[in-house]
């Protein structure tokens, strides 16, 4: 049973959050002036503010970073028809990527200027399966360690009522950004 106060909150992030990016720079990739300087925090929040690209395959997916701070990402997604696998469920593609965003963002609010990540292995574990009657999704992400060379997070997708549908966890490789 759906906590219908926890699916209003999330629909009016989701409204907030839709709106600025409807109004801002679009589905894209950003370019290196538009992130140069900014710690990877920083730029998830203009990617939140609509003033860099978001990423093209969340529009694909049908989901969106709805939270950022220190050490967290949460996205929501909402699944439907185009998502379903021949069984009449929610593709673990699709879990897997929700969660991956989470846990990747996660790990990018913790890069400093000149410094990226990239997921170097993920693991999923799919508990329950998302039917069509499920609304909304949120995968939260969270770290675990950042250092020099490696970070690692995990990451859960949930359902307003609280039902878990999978956790996953990543390590991350860190590394120096070429020069512009």
């Amino acid at each position: 049973m759906e906590d219908p106060d926890k699916l209003a909150h999330w629909l009016e992030q989701e409204a907030k959050v839709k709106a600025a990016l409807a109004g801002g720079a679009g589905p894209g990739v950003a370019r290196p002036e538009q992130v140069a300087g900014l710690t990877g925090l920083q730029f998830l929040q203009a990617m939140l503010s609509g003033r860099v690209p978001f990423a093209s395959i969340a529009q694909t997916l049908d989901f969106a970073l709805i939270e950022v701070e220190q050490g967290r990402a949460v996205f929501q997604g909402v699944p439907g028809a185009g998502h379903l696998n021949p069984m009449g469920t929610v593709h673990g593609g699709w879990y897997a990527t929700l969660l991956d965003s989470a846990m990747g963002c996660a790990v990018h609010t913790l890069m400093p200027p000149g410094r990226a990540y990239t997921t170097a292995e993920m693991s999923v574990k799919l508990v329950r399966a998302i039917k069509p009657t499920v609304v909304r999704v949120r995968a939260e992400g969270q770290v675990l360690h950042c250092g020099r060379q490696l970070a690692t997070a995990q990451a859960q997708l949930v359902g307003p009522d609280g039902t878990l549908y999978a956790h996953a966890s990543t390590t991350c490789l860190v590394f120096d950004l070429p020069p512009a």
